[in-house]
């Protein structure tokens, strides 16, 4: 004999992995943007503005050179790293030799490169019109021969960022939509499994509210647990790329990590709430006749 199903029995554990698998991807999503920007933002360090100086130029002078270069607003603030470096011409030479296996200095007889000043921009003036400002500001420092920097470069990653935030936003936004609908729906045939013990309860004098509280309550706990397996999913996700992949460790910022798993502990609850309490609406005015 089929055993029988007990009045007001409720799919908990289904809804949970639903709201477990709707965090965990939206909370995915997340995470790859907040990789994606760290990246961008390591690059963006990395790219260097480049001030060679006049052969004829004296150590006074290149220190004055250096002073009126750190005054600058462009020059990048960080402690990390270092934002201007001097490099010799012998320096420069040496670096120029080992990249391309050719000594050239003996083959000129002498040394044709300048001492230069390597300059790390903020990120703020990373776009193309401003680093050629940059340029222009710098050429009129006296004792400065020239300033070099990859042209267009600052234009191309902008773009491509761009392109990547959107298409990470663009599949998140489908993805929530996707995910609340399934969700909804999900809620929605569990209290509809609930639909004659709520009418039940009307009939007795229940008010709404009294109906409503304990199933909205349950929809914050059935929100918050999925949140909490979606959290602890993120967090073995992240930890198990960063002890495999290599480099992957610098990209981390644990601070944002903290608050992307905050803000899907609020998601899940936030779903949780809204689902239950809409679906339980719907109930709560169905007239008899509609329950069957």
């Amino acid at each position: 004999m089929a055993k029988k199903k007990k009045i007001g029995s409720y799919p908990n554990a289904m809804i949970v992995m639903s709201l477990t698998a709707a965090l965990f991807l939206i909370g995915f999503c997340g995470l790859l943007v907040i990789q994606s920007k760290k990246l961008v933002s390591i690059i963006r360090q990395n790219i260097e503005v480049r001030v060679f100086l006049d052969k004829e130029g004296t150590r006074a002078g290149q220190d004055s050179i250096l002073n009126i270069i750190k005054a600058k607003p462009f020059v990048l603030s960080s402690t990390e790293v270092k934002p201007i470096t001097f490099v010799s011409k012998e320096e420069a030479a040496k670096e120029f030799i080992e990249g391309t296996k050719e000594d050239f200095v003996n083959f000129l007889g002498e040394n044709p490169l300048r001492d230069s000043y390597r300059v790390k921009i903020g990120e703020d003036y990373f776009e193309e019109a401003k680093l050629a400002q940059i340029k222009k500001d710098i050429e009129q420092i006296k004792g400065v021969y020239e300033v070099v920097y990859q042209e267009d470069l600052a234009d191309n990653i902008n773009r491509n960022v761009t392109k990547i935030y959107i298409v990470l936003a663009s599949f998140a936004l489908v993805m929530l939509i996707i995910i609340v609908l399934l969700v909804n729906n999900t809620i929605k045939l569990a209290i509809y499994s609930q639909r004659f013990l709520i009418r039940s309860m009307q009939l007795v004098g229940a008010t709404n509210g009294f109906i409503q509280r304990p199933y909205v309550m349950r929809g914050a706990i059935q929100g918050l647990v999925g949140g909490v397996l979606a959290g602890l999913l993120l967090i073995g996700l992240q930890q198990l790329a960063v002890r495999n992949v290599e480099g992957l460790a610098l990209l981390q910022e644990y601070d944002k990590i903290v608050i992307l798993i905050a803000s899907v502990l609020t998601l899940g609850l936030l779903i949780g709430i809204s689902s239950t309490y809409q679906s339980l609406a719907r109930y709560l005015r169905m007239s008899l006749d509609d329950l069957y």
